[in-house]
């Protein structure tokens, strides 16, 4: 009697949904690139400026109704997020917890009665964070698919 091993990988594979594959366009991806790029560099200034707690940083996350000791752990959790979106094989986990940190945002100013801009702000950098995978990711492309109506 032979036994024969399978793996997890071979199983979902087996009982995967069958896909359409279509390549991504040159043009996509750079779209994808580019605003993956303006995300990050936007999260990772926001991060490290909580590291450094200037006083417009403290201000702002003070009339937010948070105290000081916060902001630290904040920009930790906000950068740790950031790079996990920046490598491949993390981004859309990266990108998860990206999107409840900006939820916080807008929760916090919603709490507060905040300005409209700073509420609608997060929401619009969430769909630009969104944006810049699902341009350069096949998988979610087709999780997510944008049809165009006949």
């Amino acid at each position: 009697m032979s036994t024969h091993t399978i793996s997890i990988e071979q199983t979902m594979e087996t009982i995967a949904m069958p896909t359409t594959h279509t390549s991504i366009s040159n043009k996509q991806l750079w779209a994808g690139r580019i605003l993956t790029g303006l995300a990050a560099a936007f999260l990772l200034l926001d991060g490290g400026m909580k590291l450094f707690k200037p006083v417009p940083v403290v201000k702002a996350t003070v009339q937010l109704g948070y105290p000081e000791s916060v902001i630290v752990g904040l920009g930790i959790a906000l950068l740790a997020s950031t790079l996990l979106y920046l490598i491949p094989r993390t981004e859309l986990l990266g990108a998860v917890l990206l999107t409840g940190y900006l939820g916080g945002a807008v929760a916090s100013n919603v709490r507060v009665g905040g300005p409209v801009f700073n509420i609608i702000f997060p929401v619009f950098f969430g769909a630009v964070l969104w944006g810049g995978l699902w341009f350069r990711d096949q998988r979610l492309r087709e999780l997510l698919p944008l049809r165009r109506e006949a």
